[in-house]
């Protein structure tokens, strides 16, 4: 598990044989079974998670439906906005697989960062790139119609088609999963 996060690493900034044994040292790799929550609305945290095998998703409660806001998968990072806030979460992040998920919190960060500076400054463009990914997505679902939601989702990640349950698919789409399958049936009406 360590060569794929050195791997991804990698495009970003070189690590010395010190830096690497120092991230391993740190004992951040956790597996987690598929259904476990990893925090809770209502829950303080200060971890931040980076996905390297699996699924994670968050997710709201409302009105006692599950409201599916994101998908992380390999080689995705998630700092829940609790973390940033200090507040308790607002939402749910549980497990969609069994997964393999490097897990942080901020007092690790700041002595890893302090140690090897280069870190802070990968950090900071990953954070840059997932703000700019995060606000094209939000424009898209915003602007874009629920069947054109669902063919962004084949053309950017249609592993997900694959993965995850269609009631979650359908909640992240906005629709009901009823639609989702209506849906699906016009897109392989329109293809024969």
């Amino acid at each position: 598990m360590e060569d794929l996060l050195f791997d991804f690493i990698s495009k970003y900034i070189s690590l010395t044989a010190d830096e690497k044994n120092a991230i391993v040292s740190l004992d951040i790799f956790r597996s987690i079974k598929k259904g476990t929550t990893l925090l809770k609305e209502g829950q303080k945290s200060n971890e931040s998670y980076f996905v390297l095998k699996g699924c994670i998703r968050t997710y709201y409660i409302i009105d006692g439906e599950e409201k599916t806001t994101a998908f992380y998968t390999e080689m995705d990072a998630l700092t829940p906005h609790c973390v940033i806030s200090k507040a308790p979460s607002q939402y749910f992040i549980s497990c969609i697989e069994d997964s393999i998920i490097l897990i942080s919190n901020s007092d690790m960060e700041v002595e890893v960062n302090s140690k090897f500076p280069k870190f802070e400054i990968m950090c900071r463009i990953l954070s840059e790139e997932l703000l700019a990914k995060e606000r094209i997505d939000f424009d898209e679902f915003k602007t874009s119609s629920p069947e054109q939601r669902y063919l962004n989702l084949i053309q950017k990640r249609p592993d997900l088609i694959q993965r995850v349950p269609q009631h979650q698919l359908a909640s992240y789409l906005g629709i009901k999963p009823q639609s989702l399958s209506r849906l699906r049936a016009r897109i392989l009406e329109k293809k024969s």
